[in-house]
């Protein structure tokens, strides 16, 4: 055990729950964040000892100042709640789809870390951890490189691949804003993993903890590592 400590929002299912536990595995104290309050004791009680439930809504203005209130100081951030509505191209997305997925995957990402930027400066070593999406590479959906998550020229799932691209945008300027200050702000791309995030999502047959490894790879970033990065799961960097 250790002192250190970590909040992982939409800790109660899916990746977000494989990154608290493998961050309580290395001796952090996690706050599970979780907007279902009976979910999020059941995942706390299946993490183990280090984990502490944090009832946290991440469009809830009043529910994330409740929470902030709770935590003195922070180590790691891990940005991981986030929504994707439908696949619907964007000639056929609503204006409400729209809202709705940037209300959760951008406005909730930048209301949270604001929140905890007091706990996070408190710590010797911040980090941030933004979970991103490959499908959001502007230089991917424009190219021929391979990429396996979807095909290169695709519109699909316009309002949750361009809320990922808006989120690539403020980890770059979190990362420039915050540099002096010590902190590491990056990007994951988790690959397309067996989640409820989507029905294809869902149907996949990829391994959720092997998208958390690379989660806590960048949440244990030594000084010297990289900051307004966006990077695969195994590791490797991921065209803006």
């Amino acid at each position: 055990m250790n002192n250190r400590t970590a909040l992982v929002t939409g800790a109660n299912k899916g990746i977000g729950r494989h990154i608290a536990r493998l961050l309580a595995a290395e001796g952090f104290t996690v706050y599970v964040g979780a907007r279902d309050p009976g979910r999020g004791r059941r995942a706390v009680e299946e993490i183990g000892a280090c984990a502490r439930l944090l009832v946290l809504d991440v469009t809830d203005p009043d529910g994330i100042a409740r929470a902030a209130a709770q935590v003195d100081r922070l180590d790691v951030l891990v940005n991981n709640a986030g929504i994707a509505p439908s696949l619907a191209p964007p000639a056929d997305t609503s204006v409400e789809e729209y809202r709705r997925t940037y209300e959760t995957n951008v406005f909730g990402v930048a209301a949270v870390t604001n929140a905890f930027l007091p706990a996070l400066r408190r710590s010797p070593h911040p980090r941030i951890v933004n979970l991103s999406s490959g499908t959001a590479s502007l230089t991917w959906s424009t190219s021929p490189t391979p990429n396996p998550q979807f095909t290169p020229g695709s519109g699909g799932a316009a309002a949750y691949r361009s809320s990922k691209a808006a989120l690539n945008a403020l980890t770059v300027l979190y990362a420039q804003a915050l540099a002096e200050d010590g902190f590491k702000v990056n990007a994951l791309a988790p690959g397309l993993r067996a989640t409820d995030l989507n029905p294809r999502a869902a149907a996949a047959g990829g391994d959720p903890a092997e998208a958390a490894q690379g989660t806590l790879r960048l949440a244990l970033l030594p000084d010297d590592g990289p900051t307004g990065g966006f990077f695969s799961w195994d590791g490797t960097p991921v065209p803006w």
